[in-house]
C-alpha cells in the first residue's frame, strides 16, 4: 500500500527510469534525473530543517522547482509554493502564517527572497540540486514518516485579510489520484499539459497523476496564455492528449478564437473546474474536439482537489446548467440544512458538506477557523466523523445528480481562484480617502464591481489596490458613490448596487 507520495515517483524509475517524462522551457527531465535531483536537494534540506518542517519555495513553475517539493518531502517537510506573481505584501502575510524553516528560491528571485525573509534563512535551488545525495540519512526521515503527515499547504484567500493555509496530508492526495487516473483512464502514454500555477490545487492533479501513472508531464510557461497561437502550438508539438484546466482558461482560449487558429486533434480527456463553465465556451471546445471527453469537476482546495465530477454528455440540453454530479469513490458528500439534517429530495437545498479522507488537515496555524470549517458530523452519533463544510449550497435535480445553488457567504470564484470579498475590502478600507467600501460580484458577467464612497479618485483607488492585491483579486469595476443605499437592517444593500 502506498503512503508516502514519493513512492509514486520511486516506482516510475523503476519501471521507465529513462523516459523523458518532465518538461519545461529548458528541456526534459527523465524520472531518474527528477528522483535524483529530489533526494540531493532532500539531503541538503534535511541538514537545516526540523522534521516536519514547512519549506516556502519562490520559483517560477518548472523541473527545478517540482524537484524542490519532492525535496522538502524527502527531509521529512512539506512545501508550499510562494508565487512570484503576488505582491510582496500577500506573500509577507503567507510567510506570517507559514512561518517556514527555510526559503527555497530559484537563483533570479533570491534578492527578492532575501527582502522577504527577514531571520528566515534563503537557499538557492540550484544549490540544492548539486548536493550529493545521502540514501542513508533520507531512508532513516523515511522510516519517521506516515501517510497522514502534511504533504503541502495552498494559501486561498481570507475574510480577516489573511491568507489563510490549507494543510494537505500524503494519505488525501493519494486517494484522490487513485480514483482520478483509474476514472479517468489516465496512463504512461498520456502527456499532460499542466496550465495551472503551482500554488492552485489544480496542479496536484498533473502532478501526481503524472507521478502515479509515468504520463509525461508538460509545464506550460505562464507568459503563453497572453499568446493563445503560440499556446495553441506548444500543445500540438507537445503532443498533449489531457488539459485540466481552469474554466478561466479555457474561456480565454475560446474568446481569441485559438481553437479557429489550430486544433490540437491530440487532446483527448478536457477536465475543468474553478467556476461555472460558461456554455458557449463548451460547445466551442466540444465541436473542435468530437472525440474527446469532457469532464465537470468541483470541489474546494480544503477537500483535497474535487469531490464530485459529471461526464458531459453530448447532445444533451442542460437547462439548469451542467450539474456538479456525482461523488469521487470513498468519499461522501452530504447537503446539511439549518435544522442538523440533510437534503434529499430534488430540489431541496443545503449546504454542501464532505466527509472520508478527502478533507484537509485543516487550516495552518489557525484552529479556530480549522474548528469553525471542519465539524463534526451531527448525523453521526457513535463517534467523531469529521466533515468539511463547503460553504456551497446544492440540491438534488430530478436526475439525481447534484447541482450548484450558490454561495452562503461572501467568497466567490473567480478566474479559477477562490476568493474572499470581504478580503478585498479589507485591503480596500485601508486606503487613503477611502471612508467606506463594498465589492460584489457580477455572475453572468464574471466581473469583481467594486464600490466606495470617499475623497479619494477612482484612479488613486484602482493603482493602490493592484499595488497591495494579487491581479485576480484587483475589482474590474471601480464606481465611486456619494453615499451607499442600505436595506431594511441599516446594512448596504448589496442587491442594490448596479
Amino acid at each position: 500500500m502506498i503512503t508516502n507520495v514519493l513512492e509514486y515517483l520511486e516506482n516510475t524509475v523503476r519501471l521507465q527510469p529513462d523516459k523523458p517524462m518532465f518538461w519545461d522551457e529548458a528541456g526534459f527531465w527523465s524520472a531518474r534525473e527528477m528522483r535524483d535531483s529530489a533526494m540531493a536537494a532532500g539531503t541538503a534540506l534535511a541538514r537545516v530543517i526540523p522534521f516536519g518542517a514547512p519549506v516556502a519555495v519562490l520559483a517560477e513553475k518548472g523541473n527545478g522547482t517540482l524537484a524542490a517539493f519532492f525535496g522538502a518531502v524527502y527531509a521529512g517537510g512539506f512545501y508550499s509554493l510562494l508565487n512570484p506573481e503576488l505582491p510582496d505584501s500577500r506573500l509577507s502575510a503567507v510567510l506570517g502564517t507559514l512561518s517556514p524553516a527555510v526559503i527555497v528560491a530559484e537563483d533570479a528571485l533570491l534578492p527578492r527572497a532575501a527582502a522577504l525573509a527577514g531571520d528566515i534563512p534563503v537557499l538557492a535551488v540550484g544549490d540544492l540540486l548539486r548536493t550529493e545525495p545521502d540514501e542513508a540519512a533520507l531512508a532513516s526521515i523515511r522510516s519517521r514518516m506516515i501517510d497522514t503527515d502534511p504533504l503541502y499547504a495552498n494559501f486561498t484567500s481570507g475574510s480577516t485579510g489573511t491568507p489563510k493555509g490549507v494543510l494537505v496530508c500524503h494519505r488525501s492526495v493519494i486517494d484522490f489520484i487513485e480514483h482520478f487516473t483509474e476514472l479517468f483512464g489516465i496512463g504512461e502514454a498520456d502527456v499532460i499539459g499542466n496550465q495551472a500555477p503551482f500554488d492552485f490545487d489544480v496542479s496536484v492533479k498533473d502532478i501526481y497523476s503524472a507521478l502515479k501513472t509515468g504520463a509525461t508531464l508538460v509545464l506550460i510557461p505562464r507568459p503563453l496564455f497572453m499568446r493563445p497561437t503560440a499556446l495553441m502550438d506548444l500543445l500540438i508539438e507537445r503532443g498533449v492528449t489531457v488539459m485540466t484546466w481552469a474554466v478561466s482558461a479555457l474561456s480565454l482560449l475560446s474568446t481569441f478564437h485559438a481553437l479557429d487558429y489550430r486544433t490540437p486533434d491530440s487532446v483527448k480527456k478536457v477536465l475543468f473546474s474553478g467556476e461555472v463553465m460558461p456554455k458557449k465556451v463548451l460547445e466551442d471546445f466540444m465541436s473542435h474536439l468530437p472525440d474527446a471527453t469532457f469532464v465537470n469537476l468541483y470541489g474546494p482546495t480544503e477537500i483535497t482537489c474535487n469531490c464530485t465530477y459529471h461526464v458531459v454528455e453530448r447532445g444533451r440540453d442542460y437547462p439548469d446548467g451542467l450539474p456538479l454530479g456525482v461523488p469521487f469513490p470513498n468519499e461522501r458528500v452530504l447537503l446539511l440544512k439549518d435544522d442538523g439534517t440533510i437534503a434529499v429530495a430534488p430540489g431541496e437545498v443545503g449546504e454542501i458538506a464532505v466527509a472520508g479522507t478527502a478533507p484537509a488537515l485543516g487550516y495552518l496555524n489557525a484552529p479556530d477557523l480549522t474548528a469553525k470549517a471542519f465539524t463534526a458530523n451531527p448525523l453521526v452519533r457513535t463517534h467523531h466523523e469529521t466533515v468539511y463544510r463547503t460553504g456551497d449550497l446544492g440540491k438534488y435535480g430530478e436526475d439525481g445528480l447534484l447541482y450548484f445553488c450558490g454561495r452562503r457567504d461572501l467568497q466567490i470564484k473567480h478566474q479559477g481562484h477562490r476568493i474572499e470579498l470581504e478580503e478585498i475590502e479589507v485591503r480596500f478600507s485601508r486606503l487613503p480617502g477611502v471612508s467606506q467600501c463594498c465589492c460584489v460580484y457580477d455572475y453572468e458577467k464574471h466581473k469583481i464591481r467594486g464600490y466606495f464612497v470617499g475623497d479619494a479618485e477612482k484612479a488613486d483607488v484602482h493603482k493602490a489596490l493592484k499595488e497591495t492585491l494579487p491581479a485576480f483579486m484587483v475589482p474590474n469595476v471601480l464606481k465611486k458613490l456619494e453615499a451607499f443605499p442600505l436595506n431594511k437592517n441599516g446594512k448596504i444593500d448589496r442587491k442594490a448596487l448596479d
